[in-house]
């Protein structure tokens, strides 16, 4: 049988029949840089600038992961192979060691949005999306200012347009899966720590009284004068029944609080320290001078949580509230039925959480103004209401309460007032009305 071949059409309007050339949809011969550009990309978008966000999430990564850092950097050359010229291309790597999960502390990402909304940049690349962002929430912010100021974005696998139905489509889902695929992997960290805890071998900072072992447990300090010392708190608050009069006590006798510092030059080194509230609070709290080990008694709020300062927002939970609770994990100091009995006890002497009342009310309009010339700690407002007597002082006490050392000073707030309102009448005289 011969063969038969049927001869092209012929073409309207065209030039002699050649052979088929590969032909892409999506790319073209750009003249300019003599490279294969994207059909999205327009003379609006090259006189404007392309930029390169580079960005790790941690200062471990930052550090170990360089040839990760070095492909981002390399997107410099992708630019100019899409016809942008070196000058226009400006790489913004002010969140190395910043985490995707936020835009909140990452000045880079910041300007990056100040620069779209500007209407200065033609396109954003990165490595792959998620270095861009790892929170819907901010992911879809920069879409819809990529979308509004016709921005492209670029990563390894492609370039997109977030104006386009289909290219938003794409970027919405490589989004959802950023952050998803972050919920996965602090998920799986915190199961693991999760299932480290419930044995008992999560260990942070040893406590007073406690020094950490080779083995990374946690034993009691083998200096004698340190033991004694701790059982000499808990005896005197036994005897005083308050953590003031602990407190009062340890000031009048001066005891030093053993510290050996977790950071610095003199880090491990046992310090003498003057007693302080606080400290006498997390001593007493703490279930591991009972032997027990702990842990979970502190969440996060996000309702309470302040921005711009991670270590608001935090709850603290009792011994009893804790998810996970061992006793007999370290060597004690005291009994399980006396760590119980001195928590009990603190909750009687403490009001706070009895009460609700409404934020006090007086005359006072300096509260919280007035700080003392001496230590420069804020003054306290006092009221003396008795039924011949009404006064006003502001009392200096800081010192007083945190350390059972002396008032510092106090002054009356009626003379203070009438100087302070006197002065600011001088300055600020009232309106005449004509």
């Amino acid at each position: 049988m011969s063969k038969i071949t049927i001869p092209d059409a012929p073409r309207r309007n065209s030039r002699a029949a050649t052979p088929a050339e590969p032909r892409s949809v999506s790319t073209r011969f750009d003249l300019r840089g003599g490279s294969l550009r994207s059909e999205k990309i327009t003379d609006q978008h090259w006189q404007r600038l392309a930029i390169v966000y580079v960005r790790q999430s941690t200062q471990q990564q930052v550090l170990e992961h360089r040839e990760s850092t070095a492909r981002q950097y390399a997107l410099v050359d992708r630019a100019a192979a899409l016809g942008w010229s070196p000058t226009a291309v400006v790489v913004i790597d002010e969140d190395q060691g910043c985490s995707g999960s936020s835009a909140e502390g990452r000045h880079g990402f910041q300007r990056l949005l100040s620069e779209v909304s500007s209407d200065r940049v033609g396109l954003i690349l990165g490595l792959e999306m998620s270095r861009l962002a790892r929170s819907c929430k901010d992911w879809y912010a920069l879409l819809e200012l990529c979308s509004i100021y016709r921005t492209l974005l670029a990563d390894a696998d492609g370039l997109y347009d977030p104006s386009q139905y289909n290219d938003r489509l794409l970027l919405g889902l490589k989004g959802t899966m950023s952050e998803a695929e972050l919920h996965v992997l602090k998920g799986r960290l915190q199961q693991g720590m999760w299932n480290k805890a419930e044995r008992g071998e999560v260990l942070n900072h040893a406590p007073i009284g406690y020094v950490r072992t080779i083995a990374g447990d946690f034993v009691i300090d083998p200096d004698e004068q340190v033991q004694s010392v701790v059982r000499l708190i808990f005896e005197q608050f036994t005897r005083r029944g308050s953590v003031n009069g602990l407190l009062q006590w340890l000031v009048q006798h001066d005891v030093k609080v053993p510290v050996r510092p977790h950071a610095g030059p003199n880090r491990g080194q046992l310090e003498w320290r003057r007693p302080n509230r606080v400290t006498l609070l997390n001593l007493l709290h703490h279930p591991i001078y009972a032997g027990a080990y702990r842990w979970g008694h502190r969440c996060v709020d996000p309702r309470k949580k302040i921005p711009g300062r991670p270590t608001t927002g935090r709850t603290f939970h009792s011994h009893e509230e804790c998810r996970v609770l061992i006793h007999e994990r370290f060597p004690a100091y005291i009994s399980w039925e006396e760590f119980e009995k001195n928590q009990q006890k603190m909750a009687d002497n403490s009001t706070l959480v009895k009460t609700r009342s409404a934020p006090r009310h007086g005359p006072s309009v300096l509260a919280g103004l007035v700080m003392c010339g001496r230590c420069g700690h804020r003054m306290l407002v006092g009221y003396t209401n008795t039924a011949t007597l009404k006064t006003l002082r502001y009392s200096c006490l800081r010192d007083a309460i945190d350390y059972g050392a002396d008032a510092c000073q106090s002054l009356s707030g009626a003379t203070l007032e009438s100087f302070v309102v006197e002065r600011l009448l001088q300055a600020v005289p009232p309106r005449r009305w004509s």
